[in-house]
């Protein structure tokens, strides 16, 4: 690569973060522009990479020979630092092809599936990194163990997050891969659940050596030329046994997998979501050099990722958790959870809505699994890259929610309304700006 610069566009973006440090690591000059400063943009800043939040191409690096230009789909195709790059010749990529090329040549590890990806890909990259094996990784959140979304190894394993979102995965050619879950989204990208899984038959059939797929996925020997074995919670090659809950949420199970068992692995965080994404990442470590007491060493140190599932508060009488969560299998998938965690107690979703075309094309899904909430307060929809879209609004699912207490609010309003609302159990959904409210939230509930 004869590039002394790489400019990223959109750089506060989760994936494009990751990729601009491994840059800066590698000694690159890197900076790049986003909409708006976030608690990772500010931590950019801090390790040296120069990031600004206007749209201005006085930024840019006038070196075009040796600029490298990546950018984001999420970027709006008419952002004026977008359209000089284009049309002044400057070499440009997409993120997910400079992930591809990244990995390419590495032994590539990868985790897919429409939830439970980053944190099953980041608590893999967290079993290796702990055991004699090693890694790298490019995750889709910041492992809390780490404080980072880049993990850079001695050796050429990689680990990395496989994004469906347009089509970004098909960049990918892991030697080994986990699926985790094919259920519709994306659909203003794919239009239908059958063209979105076939993107997911696409990938798999880019997987050279081991699919580890969720027992159940409509998946067959067909789609890949990779050795396939499944998993679950109670069913699959690898899965549980002797489940035991404590008091905290957290689990002990045995796992079992088709070479015997392997007793006594505590999960570091809480949850049955996290025995489930807990026992995908097992069977890709063992299969990958791991040694067992290594494993459920590396299991029990987990301390999670950012904004999934994520324990801000747990006091008697009051927790709350916060999650990333912004389609409706796993909005259940997290509730579900919560249930099981704090029988009895009443449970409080805050959801902020994530694109006006997901909500048009899930607002009765959303409305369902809310309703396994006892109380639903929901917000404005968070547009992200889109415009609006006549008639679709929160309302959508607000008017089919069932849970036995509903409110719709301003997120303005927000901080004044929990001020003076009884909170036993609460949980914050969401992908867009909600992030903003989890540290005031947290602080005015610990002060309780």
């Amino acid at each position: 690569m004869d590039y002394k610069n790489i400019y990223f566009i959109g750089i506060g973006g989760i994936g494009m973060s990751a990729i601009a440090r491994y840059y800066k690591r590698k000694g690159f000059a890197v900076g790049g522009y986003d909409r708006t400063p976030s608690p990772l943009t500010r931590q950019l800043e801090a390790e040296g990479i120069a990031v600004h939040y206007e749209d201005n191409v006085d930024y840019i690096p006038l070196d075009v020979d040796h600029t490298m230009v990546v950018y984001t789909p999420a970027v709006p195709e008419e952002l004026e630092e977008l359209r000089y790059v284009r049309e002044n010749g400057y070499p440009l990529v997409k993120r997910s092809r400079m992930l591809g090329e990244i990995t390419a040549g590495q032994r590539c590890l990868a985790v897919a599936g429409t939830h439970g990806k980053t944190t099953t890909s980041t608590l893999t990259a967290h079993i290796l990194t702990e055991s004699e094996v090693g890694c790298s990784a490019f995750l889709g959140g910041i492992s809390k163990n780490y404080g980072s979304n880049l993990l850079v190894g001695e050796n050429d394993i990689v680990v990395a997050e496989a994004d469906e979102f347009d089509r970004s995965f098909l960049q990918l050619h892991p030697e080994k891969a986990v699926i985790t879950a094919m259920d519709a989204d994306h659909l203003d990208i794919y239009g239908t659940l059958e063209a979105y899984q076939q993107a997911f038959r696409d990938f798999a059939s880019q997987v050279s050596k081991l699919l580890i797929v969720k027992a159940g996925l409509p998946l067959s020997a067909a789609d890949t030329p990779a050795k396939i074995t499944t998993y679950g919670i109670e069913e699959g090659d690898w899965h549980a046994s002797n489940l035991r809950p404590d008091s905290l949420g957290h689990y002990t199970f045995d796992l079992v997998t088709p070479n015997g068992v392997v007793a006594d692995i505590r999960v570091g965080v809480p949850g049955l979501l996290n025995v489930e994404n807990s026992i995908a990442a097992a069977a890709l470590c063992l299969e990958s050099g791991v040694r067992p007491e290594e494993l459920r060493k590396a299991i029990g140190s987990f301390a999670g990722v950012q904004r999934r599932m994520d324990v801000q508060v747990n006091k008697p009488g009051c927790t709350y958790i916060d999650d990333y969560a912004h389609h409706p299998a796993e909005i259940a998938a997290t509730l579900h959870s919560i249930r099981s965690m704090f029988p009895g107690r009443k449970v409080t979703a805050i959801f902020q809505p994530h694109l006006y075309t997901r909500t048009r094309d899930f607002a009765p899904e959303f409305a369902k699994a809310l309703s396994l909430a006892d109380q639903v307060v929901l917000l404005p929809i968070y547009p992200a890259r889109e415009e609006p879209i006549e008639g679709v609004t929160s309302e959508l699912i607000f008017k089919d929610l069932t849970a036995p207490e509903k409110i719709l609010i301003e997120k303005e309003e927000l901080m004044e309304w929990l001020g003076e609302e009884y909170i036993d159990v609460l949980v914050t959904f969401g992908a867009g700006n909600i992030d903003r409210y989890v540290t005031p939230i947290a602080e005015m509930l610990k002060d309780r």
